[in-house]
């Protein structure tokens, strides 16, 4: 299973710093949690990596992540290079995991942070949950499950 780690990093290796596709670290916590919750939809529940995610003034927040990326602040943070492989030579990510990864990229990578703070501040998972405290993957799922019925 990829970690929340991967999943940044990949992220990061798709932004376009300049653009409105770069990603600050506010971005890169808000595109975390809808890669969380849309894998959550479309795979019974499984989540795509199993650190929690957090119910922050600003939204959801990731602590490891934040703390790697604090120093960036409001700033774009640079392109990572991203190599699909372990140590071992295995796929981090499934072919699968990479689909819903790049839709949530096609989707929400054209918005800025605050714009994704703000939509996120209006979805269940967030507003159910006492702020600082670990948003429960149940929630996600039954959240996301219902907005992918609705879309189909």
């Amino acid at each position: 299973m990829p970690n929340v780690e991967h999943v940044a990093s990949y992220l990061l290796s798709v932004s376009k710093p300049g653009t409105p596709r770069s990603i600050t670290p506010l971005k890169l916590q808000k595109l975390l949690y809808y890669c969380q919750g849309w894998h959550m939809a479309f795979n019974q529940g499984e989540p795509l990596f199993n650190e929690e995610l957090e119910a922050w003034e600003h939204g959801p927040v990731n602590r490891d992540i934040y703390i790697k990326y604090k120093n960036h602040r409001y700033l774009t943070i640079p392109i990572e290079p991203f190599i699909n492989k372990t140590r071992k030579g295995k796929p981090i990510f499934k072919q699968k995991q990479l689909d819903i990864l790049n839709t949530v990229w096609e989707t929400y990578g054209q918005f800025d942070g605050k714009y994704l703070e703000e939509l996120t501040h209006q979805e269940d998972p967030w507003l159910e949950t006492k702020r600082n405290t670990v948003i429960d993957k149940n929630k996600l799922f039954r959240f996301f499950t219902r907005l992918a019925q609705k879309d189909s």
